[in-house]
């Protein structure tokens, strides 16, 4: 994900002066947007051409003078000319935000395509790159929004000293949100009640008892935020504390409320800075104080997250959960390379294994079930993958059973690797960094892996 050059910001300009220098189309254009503010709006131009007539602006017919920007909140500049280089030269000594229609390299702000519900206001920027762009972004928002939003955030805006009275922080946030986005509330506005509405449901907040935490165990995915549920988004935005490892990216971590507290249980390979009892006791202590923690988890949480002993721990303590599924590493890689881990008369099934720690029973067990034509997707064997294959060899799988492997799966630096069984226990292979899943057989010759490295031509050799 790139990083933006601007910052995006609300400007005050409430009591101050916009100032527009020019008077043609371009002005114009700018004049529309700044009059639907609380500023004084000033036209400054020798030559008056556009037809400010409907606009509530003061049309100053002359040229340019230092003393228009006493005042300034904000300076529009749609003249290249004299009065034009004027203006900016005059701006820029006083320290007043500028902006030069259609030049933007001397812009110190850009004027986002916005979307208006007083007081709500919604803006979108592609920092002058494309602003056609801005407006089609512009144009599907507008179609999701109620035209009662603005209404129905000026009611909350009204409630917010007796709110503030009567309920502390996480009970008076959980207020706002069920006054925002309740279809009562709004159908209450419409008809004028709002005010009477917001405190029925105020009472009902005030004499609830304080609400106990819960912990949401969220699967986020392989990585790639786009693949995350809706489920999982909206919880994110509704919890207090977001407890999160090492292999969920900060694209997803960043959805969650910019005011969560994020804390980091950096459970990794070789690196437990909390061990799972420390994070059983996190998540409990964070419930017991009333806290909605969401425990975000790389990939789905019943699979090989840990999640059945941060659950008996909660449902030891008495805290309430619930599971927000997550696509599994296995599942996305077989989507990255169109591999059907079931295929009829080829693979009836499909078994998820961890390498690491597998015993000789296990790995007899893993040989018999791809021997009757069973696809394994094997997580967290990366760095064992030779000397199992070599044990599955000697347990009976045919050193020419397909091997595929995906590294970073559902991500954009995903890599993948193909060959036999043979050939990958035939020595050390230089994957890529990243988590591994690896697929064991038939099946998986049908996936597509024109794209992948040959395993016989990805080794190394250790010293």
């Amino acid at each position: 994900m790139g990083e933006l050059n601007t910052f995006p910001l609300s400007y005050k300009v409430q009591g101050q002066r916009i100032v527009i220098v020019g008077g043609g189309e371009e002005a114009l254009n700018k004049a529309r947007l700044a009059v639907k503010t609380t500023a004084s709006v000033v036209i400054v131009s020798s030559h008056i051409e556009a037809d400010f007539s409907r606009l509530p602006v003061n049309l100053v017919a002359r040229a340019f003078e230092p003393a228009d920007l006493d005042g300034a909140a904000l300076v529009f500049v749609a003249n290249h000319g004299v009065d034009g280089e004027a203006a900016k030269a005059a701006a820029r000594s006083r320290g007043i935000p500028l902006n030069v229609v259609d030049v933007p390299d001397q812009c110190d702000f850009y004027t986002p395509s916005i979307i208006e519900r007083a007081p709500v206001s919604i803006a979108i920027s592609s920092e002058g790159d494309a602003p056609v762009l801005a407006r089609l972004v512009r144009a599907r928002i507008e179609a999701l929004l109620s035209p009662n939003i603005g209404a129905v955030a000026a009611l909350a805006g009204a409630m917010r000293t007796r709110v503030a009275g009567l309920l502390p922080g996480a009970r008076a946030r959980r207020y706002y949100e069920a006054l925002v986005t309740s279809p009562a509330i709004e159908q209450a506005v419409e008809r004028g009640d709002g005010r009477e509405a917001a405190d029925e449901l105020l009472e009902a907040h005030v004499g609830e008892r304080s609400e106990a935490g819960l912990v949401w165990l969220i699967g986020a995915g392989p990585g790639a935020e786009d693949l995350l549920t809706l489920r999982a988004q909206r919880l994110l935005q509704e919890a207090d504390v977001i407890v999160h490892d090492h292999l969920v990216p900060d694209a997803v971590v960043d959805m969650g409320r910019r005011d969560a507290e994020r804390i980091l249980v950096g459970k990794r390979k070789g690196h437990h800075s909390f061990t799972q009892a420390q994070i059983n006791a996190l998540l409990v202590r964070l419930a017991r104080r009333g806290k909605r923690v969401a425990r975000l988890k790389s990939g789905d949480p019943m699979v090989f997250g840990r999640a059945g002993e941060e659950i008996a721990a909660l449902r030891k303590a008495g805290i309430s959960y619930a599971i927000v599924p997550g696509v599994s590493a296995a599942l996305a890689a077989a989507a990255d390379t169109a591999t059907p881990v079931t295929l009829r008369k080829v693979s009836s099934g499909f078994i998820f294994a961890t390498a690491h720690g597998a015993d000789s029973e296990e790995l007899r067990h893993w040989a018999a079930l791809a021997s009757v034509g069973l696809t394994l997707a094997l997580y967290m064997g990366k760095s064992i993958a030779a000397p199992v294959a070599g044990k599955l060899i000697r347990n009976g799988i045919a050193p020419s059973v397909p091997v595929g492997i995906v590294v970073n799966a559902g991500r954009s630096d995903r890599s993948y690797y193909f060959g036999t069984m043979g050939e990958l226990a035939d020595g050390a292979v230089a994957f890529a960094d990243g988590p591994a899943i690896i697929f064991v057989g038939a099946a998986v010759a049908a996936g597509d892996w024109q794209a992948a490295v040959p395993l016989a031509e990805a080794k190394f050799k250790v010293a």
